[in-house]
């Protein structure tokens, strides 16, 4: 009776610890989220901005810009930026690129670094460290020789020149490298004994293994291809081969050269539209593969 009796006090001093430590706890979590809040809405109001304001009429958004009424909602900011500026025809060119740019950078990044990591060659760590000096180059630099070369093969204004270069980019390289490093030697030994090819090690135990880092790849490469400006406005001079990017820093050229008095308002509208168009397509990107972004990064973080 006298030990329960001795106990009771205990429990209750450790219940009491107990609870003041979850207080601690929670009282930084409130914190973090309040200041992750904070940062969310600091980064997601321009964004919000942007996709508002290009509902509201020309001048409304030059009189009051932080204002928004939604009886005067109107589409004519869309309607006259579509036939202003050639937008669809960025769109289709940035699709094709897109399209066989990111397919050859998805294949051929993970095979190059298989390579890197599962075999040893006389000169590996000589490539490979050729392969992380590019990383250190600025893009400029590589601009006039990549220019020369194009004019010599012919490739200038061609789906050639916009989706060959830089194809197999050493960052992909690296990092799939570092993911594919995490994967067993044992079930590459297990293939072999098994009468696997080497190809075929790489395709059916390799690839369903980095699945995760192979996503988040995927999905910062749609984003590079997506948002790349400098290279494709130096190789497509020509409004035919224009991609998206290239369309949207030339459209107050062509929203002025397409419309007789076309003032400030007139192009901010056309230009917040023609943005919000651009813009959708990534969010909806991100928020649908957000998860395996977040996979691809930590298994990208491994290190090999």
């Amino acid at each position: 009776m006298t030990l329960l009796t001795r106990r009771a006090p205990m429990a209750n001093a450790e219940a009491a610890t107990g609870a003041t430590r979850t207080t601690r706890r929670s009282r930084p979590a409130i914190g973090s989220q309040l200041f992750l809040v904070l940062l969310t809405v600091a980064f997601l109001s321009p964004v919000a901005w942007a996709l508002l304001s290009a509902f509201k009429p020309a001048n409304d958004i030059i009189r009051s810009p932080l204002a928004f009424d939604p009886s005067t909602f109107t589409l004519d900011n869309y309607v006259a930026m579509f036939q202003d500026v050639p937008i669809a025809s960025g769109f289709m060119n940035t699709a094709i690129v897109l399209v066989f740019k990111g397919a050859i950078t998805v294949f051929f990044a993970p095979l190059a670094a298989f390579a890197f990591a599962k075999y040893t060659f006389i000169g590996k760590n000589v490539i490979f460290g050729a392969v992380l000096i590019s990383l250190m180059l600025p893009t400029i630099v590589l601009i006039i020789p990549l220019l020369l070369e194009m004019k010599e093969l012919g490739w200038v204004n061609t789906y050639q020149a916009l989706i060959l270069p830089g194809a197999v980019d050493a960052f992909a390289i690296f990092w799939m490298r570092q993911v594919i490093s995490a994967v067993p030697d044992e079930l590459l030994d297990a293939a072999r004994v098994d009468g696997c090819s080497e190809f075929g090690i790489f395709w059916r135990i390799v690839l369903p293994v980095i699945r995760p880092g192979l996503a988040g790849l995927a999905v910062l490469t749609v984003m590079n291809i997506y948002n790349d400006f400098v290279w494709p406005v130096v190789i497509a001079s020509s409004e035919r081969m224009a991609t998206l990017q290239v369309v949207l820093s030339t459209l107050s050229q062509n929203i002025t050269g397409n419309r007789i008095g076309a003032d400030y308002a007139t192009v901010t509208g056309e230009l917040l539209a023609a943005s919000s168009i651009a813009l959708i397509p990534l969010l909806v990107l991100f928020i649908a593969l957000q998860r395996h972004f977040i996979n691809g990064i930590l298994a990208g973080s491994v290190k090999g």
